[in-house]
């Protein structure tokens, strides 16, 4: 049981006084993994789990079909059928897909030349398939402090294998992109991850699970886009043009942002546009990718989320802000309050255009 409601937020690894670099090293949540990967080597995983570990084929074949797939999975008995077939609970909001992906939009524009340098957008499958908005926004802030920005090929992360036990898919995975990434961290490129859980898997999990000098250079060179942001500003870099103030925000702080010990950056950036009143709400979504959509899970995902909700819904916030997607689904399920990216926060009070 204690398997199975693990849901990886890792903030119990944070509060540990025993982990790493104590001498005791416990790592509770590794453990878990452990045990989700011996039962996958005994042959126990579950093709649920499987077949959610397949972001990229999932989200290309839903982006193909996408106006199709969005009605499909709001129609009451399609839910009923996943509901029956795949274990998804029939009233959990599912992510929207798009025709155009970020990938293909950015394929269309590509990049343009700037003076400040360059830097490399680990843009995230939920972001390219359910969110590409997020990475136009993204673009658009980089543009304006004056950065060329380019999107390697890049797969998703592995953090679904890894959930699921399968440690050999989740390797694979981070192989392919550090294949794909080494040669602009070689170059001093800096690659800035757009989701919580792929900056976590790139800085953390990849030298964990590769233990090569390669993922440990593409680890020192990975940086959360807020977190890149805010260092710009420390070095008198960022552009404070902005030209609209973006009000009360409500901003949930991600999880796997915490575990990476690194503060509150998505706070400190949106407290950099004047007329900003961030109010920081320190509480878990209890999302966690698949986890809170099972049937057997989504109930008490919603329980563990409650507080959080009150604590929305009574700031009263012009705007709702996290840099977890997942999160932001969750959010929007139980306070009707749709999230934004905090790059998007300040994209919009820069009057960029995100086309």
């Amino acid at each position: 049981r204690i398997v199975d409601e693990c849901y990886q937020c890792k903030l119990c690894y944070n509060l540990c006084p025993y982990h790493p670099p104590h001498r005791f090293e416990l790592d509770f949540p590794r453990l878990m993994q452990r045990q989700k990967a011996v039962q996958v080597k005994r042959g126990q995983g579950r093709l649920r789990d499987k077949l959610f570990a397949r972001v990229d084929l999932i989200g290309t074949l839903s982006s193909w079909f996408a106006p199709i797939v969005n009605r499909l999975n709001v129609h009451p008995l399609n839910r009923a059928l996943l509901s029956r077939l795949l274990g998804i609970h029939p009233k959990r909001n599912l992510p929207k897909f798009h025709a155009e992906t970020f990938r293909k939009w950015w394929d269309w524009r590509g990049p343009k030349a700037r003076g400040a340098g360059r830097v490399a957008l680990f843009y995230t499958c939920s972001v390219n398939y359910n969110e590409p908005q997020v990475g136009r926004a993204a673009v658009a802030v980089l543009e304006k402090n004056g950065f060329e920005v380019v999107c390697p090929p890049q797969r998703c992360c592995g953090m679904p294998h890894l959930d699921g036990g399968d440690l050999k898919s989740a390797q694979a995975a981070a192989r392919k992109n550090i294949a794909w990434l080494l040669p602009l961290a070689q170059q001093g490129v800096p690659i800035l991850a757009l989701g919580p859980t792929c900056s976590l898997m790139l800085r953390d999990e990849y030298p964990a699970l590769l233990r090569s000098s390669e993922s440990r250079l593409v680890a020192r060179m990975t940086y959360d886009a807020s977190e890149f942001l805010v260092k710009l500003k420390k070095e008198g870099r960022l552009s404070t043009d902005f030209t609209a103030a973006p009000g009360k925000i409500a901003y949930q702080a991600a999880c796997h942002l915490k575990a990476q010990n690194i503060g509150l950056k998505g706070k400190e950036l949106m407290d950099l546009i004047p007329g900003a009143q961030v109010d920081v709400i320190d509480r878990c979504t209890a999302h966690d990718g698949t986890w809170s959509m099972k049937n057997e899970y989504f109930e008490l995902s919603m329980k563990y989320a409650r507080k959080l909700f009150e604590q929305i819904s009574q700031a009263q916030p012009d705007v709702v802000a996290t840099e977890c997607p997942l999160a932001g689904i969750q959010i929007e399920q139980g306070t009707g309050r749709r999230p934004v990216h905090p790059v998007e926060v300040v994209a919009k009070a820069y009057g960029c255009s995100t086309d």
